[in-house]
């Protein structure tokens, strides 16, 4: 389960029993945090949290200040510095060498556009998108308001604010033909705002050949990161819901029939069925298509054979996407630790990153941090509101 599933299921019970609450959200950050832009926290009126803001330094407070805000009906945006390694206040000391800034919503159950609502709107419907938030806004008292929001899908569907809609759609396009979050400057009819453009990705979807005990692992690691998995199998006494309860799809489909399906193009597809003409049927489909990753599971000897026996045009340049052996090199030897070794290659794949040792590396750990066109005034820090 995603934490975005687990903030709907939360938001959803406190909602039934009419319990206040307000959602706490990383809007931007300077330097160096445990928690990017987009992340969230819900927080109830007596206390409760769903989520996190941070690695715990930041929870204690930013859960008393939301229960501020939901007590005085506002807003409120703050500033975190914890470059100050001689201010002990809220335990912060030393922390992650950055500053964070959070913001502080009461959440009003029945508005159908509340943030949380707009994120259910992409939940339900996962495509790519861009929910762009306002933060800061000019203090001479025109109409735009910290809070207000536009969600861009990749269809062209427009929900928030119509106040705002013309000048944050037209750079959330922008953001959304890129890829990436951005923090920008926008002028804007009511006056010059600033707004986090979070680009919002549908899960990954994984196509698991084999419905072996093997899958079992694989499946539920996959499924704690939140992804998307169907599983596929010939063997109906395998192929059960019941053995793969975390899985979206099960999928009964004989070796005869897997040649004539039409692969999810888009998806990571790994083969564990260790059985030689299943895997050939399945790279049969699969080598031709333009998937981002193909694995299969066992020596290269078996690999090397499967690819000379299959008969497919331009088949040198389909083989060299072919990972076999699967996975990472972790040292793994059990199911869960060569499952392990196969999310995490799927996860290097995805990101485009060499896997390497973070110390190894000079890099940017987020390789999507948000791009900044301006630098903030820290107009709210630490202890004010």
């Amino acid at each position: 389960m995603t934490e975005l599933q687990r903030l709907l299921l939360a938001y959803d019970r406190h909602r039934a029993a009419a319990r206040p609450c307000a959602l706490a959200t990383v809007v931007e950050v300077l330097g160096s945090a445990y928690r990017r832009p987009g992340a969230r926290m819900l927080v109830t009126e007596d206390g409760e949290l769903t989520g996190a803001i941070s690695g715990g330094c930041l929870e204690g407070d930013a859960r008393q200040r939301a229960r501020q805000a939901i007590f005085r009906g506002q807003p409120a945006l703050v500033t975190y510095d914890t470059r100050d390694e001689d201010d002990p206040r809220h335990g912060l000391g030393p922390g992650c060498q950055g500053v964070v800034r959070i913001l502080l919503e009461p959440l009003d159950f029945a508005a159908p556009d509340n943030p949380v609502e707009l994120l259910r709107g992409f939940a339900q419907h996962p495509e790519p998108a861009v929910l762009a938030t306002v933060f800061e806004t000019d203090t001479s008292g025109l109409k735009a308001t910290v809070g207000q929001r536009v969600l861009l899908t990749e269809a062209g569907a427009l929900r928030g604010t119509p106040l705002l809609a013309a000048p944050l759609a037209e750079a959330a396009r922008a953001a959304l033909a890129q890829g990436q979050s951005q923090i920008l400057d926008v002028e804007t009819a009511a006056g010059p705002v600033r707004a986090l453009l979070e680009a919002l990705r549908p899960p990954l979807r994984l196509v698991v050949y084999g419905a072996g005990n093997d899958a079992q692992p694989l499946v539920h690691l996959a499924a704690s990161l939140g992804w998307h998995i169907t599983v596929v199998d010939g063997r109906p006494n395998l192929a059960t819901a019941a053995r793969f309860p975390e899985a979206a799809e099960v999928r009964i489909v004989p070796v005869r029939e897997l040649e004539t399906q039409h692969p999810d193009a888009g998806a990571y597809h790994v083969l564990l069925s260790h059985n030689y003409a299943y895997d050939l049927a399945a790279l049969h489909t699969l080598l031709p298509t333009a998937a981002p990753y193909i694995g299969l599971l066992g020596p290269r000897a078996k690999a090397g054979r499967l690819l000379a026996d299959l008969e497919l045009p331009g088949l040198e340049d389909a083989a060299s996407r072919l990972y076999s052996p699967i996975g990472l090199t972790l040292g793994g030897e059990t199911p869960e630790e060569i499952a392990l070794a196969v999310v995490a290659e799927i996860q290097a794949v995805k990101s485009g990153r060499r896997p390497q040792h973070l110390r190894d590396t000079t890099a940017s750990i987020h390789a999507d941090s948000p791009k900044r066109a301006a630098q903030p005034t820290d107009s709210q820090p630490v202890g004010q509101m």
